[in-house]
């Protein structure tokens, strides 16, 4: 038996220093995975006799380095459990005369930390310890990682393991637990003190997070400062940096922000999810040229393939990396898609009125449709890309402003055509729980059937896909044809039939039935323009009826009435109507958007569209037939 525990010893130190010549030169990731089967191998010789105390020093050491091991050749995150340690701890207790097969991890390891008082298995099990912290970590299990160091500091002066309320008792646990030293009879692949140090990291990194997510901001500050202080990779530093951007920003303090995400920006450049966060904190303080910069800065990043920090050394086995993984961190660090920051960009510059560069992106974003982008945009809820309708009508809106009318009727055919066939000929909507929202038309399909949310979308992209080609005729001159595409678009919300007060609708449901009534005043507005223009004016007078009828004391539709009833030479009703609409309260105005949901982009240059152009001159026309008509009095 001491032969072979020589044998095994001398293995392991050869293997070791094998390990450290791989690192000198360079070749460190390409013997992983060898160096992992070695000490699989000699782990397995060493157990095929039975536990003993002599033996426990050496087979808890070569267990702790083929864990290394195993995590390093993986270089991903640590998912399943050391079902390793497991088995050290059992051989322990076998060679203790005890047992405890039944017991789970962590009652196995109170139960060994309780029992076994030999002295030459306290700096080996502390090792494994420390491992097993490791494994819980990437777990999220941080009562299971207290519980852990709380035994493992038991035996040491309790001063030193000791924490004032005012610090974090996790990291100051693991700050005073005491490293066993390690012999040179029994080296190891990676200190347990640089373990100690990415433990203290990784705990503070997950913590903050934690607090992040609970709103608790100047905690998760701190303790996400106290992570990039730490022992970690400068990949892991630019995420933590980012991770504080986006606190501060939660705090309200852009500034701050600012400062964290150009910092992460520096650490590594191809942190991209920081120059996405930089791009939002811009948008918030209104800086559209700072905005643009940045998405501009990440579509291309996003285009080449220029290499980011490194993970950590690949001298190291057990990284910071491989045991933070939360639903949050991944959330804050996603990666847009190219097609989602050209979407972005496309839409910032239709916002900001750069009618010509949204064209651009637009079109750009489009052909990219065109070539499977489809399956490329994240369906998950997450994507800043709407549904592509809407993206659709929001590039036909851009090309009306830019006076490319006869493309904006083409965009908005293509709208129309897809989804006539999704529309039933009658829409009830009715006071009951909805289905949930498909990503995509085509695929809310369910025995040729779709949700009332699904069918409202459909039938308010298609009538403001022909409300669109109404104004672009009309901007042609085309009053005749515009006339038609409005009495199509208002043709098609009849099909709605709206059953309840509304009050009990679901929330998105409401948003809905408020687009659409939108689009039937802006259309009804419209119609009833180009019936002015075409000298029908009677017909124009009932649409602005209809108007007001579908949005009491709209600004605009009152206006047009008034005009209208001016031009019929019926000036008293106009000056009567010009008075009450002039007297009416600003919580009256029409122009006010719904609780559910803002108007959607597509619709903005519509409602500009709609609005009165003539307010000054017809005041003007009215206050002196009042003034006339007193006078006469």
């Amino acid at each position: 038996e001491r032969s072979c525990l020589r044998a095994w010893a001398a293995h392991s130190r050869a293997l070791v220093g094998r390990w450290t010549a791989a690192r000198c030169g360079g070749e460190a990731r390409q013997v992983r995975r060898q160096q992992r089967d070695d000490f699989r191998e000699l782990l397995l010789s060493i157990r095929g006799l039975p536990a003993a105390l002599s033996a426990l020093p050496l087979e808890l050491t070569v267990l702790y380095n083929s864990l290394l091991f195993t995590v390093g050749a993986s270089d991903s995150a640590i998912k399943e459990e050391a079902e390793g340690i497991r088995q050290g701890l059992l051989r322990v207790l076998e060679a203790c005369g005890s047992c405890g097969v039944d017991l789970g991890t962590e009652e196995l390891w109170h139960k060994v930390l309780q029992e076994v008082t030999v002295e030459e298995l306290q700096a080996p099990l502390h090792r494994l310890g420390a491992l097993q912290a490791a494994w819980w970590l990437a777990a999220s299990r941080l009562g299971s990682v207290a519980g852990l160091f709380q035994l493992l500091s038991a035996a040491e002066d309790p001063g030193r393991a000791h924490c004032s309320e005012r610090q974090n008792k996790l990291l100051s646990m693991i700050k005073a637990w005491q490293v066993p030293p390690e012999g040179a009879s029994l080296p190891l692949v990676q200190s347990t003190k640089d373990l100690k140090e990415i433990l203290c990291t990784a705990v503070a990194f997950l913590q903050g997070l934690q607090e992040l997510e609970a709103g608790n901001f100047p905690t998760a500050i701190s303790l996400l400062q106290e992570a990039a202080g730490g022992f970690c990779s400068k990949k892991i530093l630019a995420q933590i940096y980012t991770c504080l951007g986006c606190c501060a920003q939660r705090m309200g303090k852009p500034q701050t922000a600012l400062q964290h995400l150009k910092r992460a920006l520096q650490v590594d450049f191809q942190c991209l999810p920081a120059l996405s966060h930089v791009a939002a904190v811009y948008h918030e303080l209104g800086e559209t040229d700072a905005e643009m910069q940045a998405l501009t800065l990440l579509y291309e990043a996003l285009g080449s393939n220029s290499p980011g920090a490194a993970s950590s050394s690949p001298y190291f086995l057990m990284q910071t990396e491989l045991l933070v993984h939360t639903p949050l961190l991944t959330s804050l660090l996603r990666h847009h898609h190219p097609s989602e920051v050209k979407y972005l960009l496309a839409q910032r510059c239709l916002q900001d009125g750069r009618v010509a560069d949204a064209v651009e992106h637009y079109l750009d974003f489009l052909s990219l449709l065109q070539e499977g982008l489809q399956q490329q945009i994240p369906l998950d809820g997450n994507s800043v890309v709407p549904r592509i309708p809407e993206v659709f009508l929001e590039a036909a809106s851009a090309l009306e402003q830019a006076g490319r009318h006869q493309d904006a009727i083409t965009v908005c055919e293509e709208v129309i055509s897809r989804t006539t066939d999704l529309i039933p000929r009658v829409l009830r909507v009715e006071e009951r729980l909805e289905q949930p929202e498909c990503p995509l038309p085509g695929a809310g399909l369910a025995g040729g059937l779709l949700s009332q949310k699904e069918s409202l979308c459909c039938l308010s992209w298609r009538a403001a896909g022909y409300l669109h080609q109404g104004w672009a005729w009309a901007k042609l001159g085309e009053s005749k044809e515009a006339v038609t595409q409005f009495s199509r678009c208002l043709s098609d919300l009849l099909r709605v039939q709206l059953h309840g007060s509304g009050i009990k609708w679901t929330e998105s449901l409401q948003a809905e039935v408020e687009v659409l009534q939108k689009i039937r005043l802006l259309s009804l507005i419209g119609r009833g323009m180009q019936f002015l223009e075409l000298g029908r004016h009677k017909e124009a007078l009932l649409d602005f009826q209809h108007s007001l009828q579908t949005s009491p004391g709209d600004p605009a539709a009152a206006s047009y009435l008034v005009q209208t009833l001016w031009k019929l030479n019926r000036k008293q009703e106009a000056a009567a109507q010009w008075q009450k609409f002039s007297q009416g309260s600003p919580g009256e105005d029409g122009q006010q958007q719904g609780q559910g949901r803002p108007l959607p982009l597509y619709l903005v240059s519509c409602l500009e569209q709609a609005m009165f152009p003539h307010s000054e001159p017809l005041a003007r026309s009215i206050q002196d037939y009042l003034g006339a008509a007193t006078q006469d009095t």
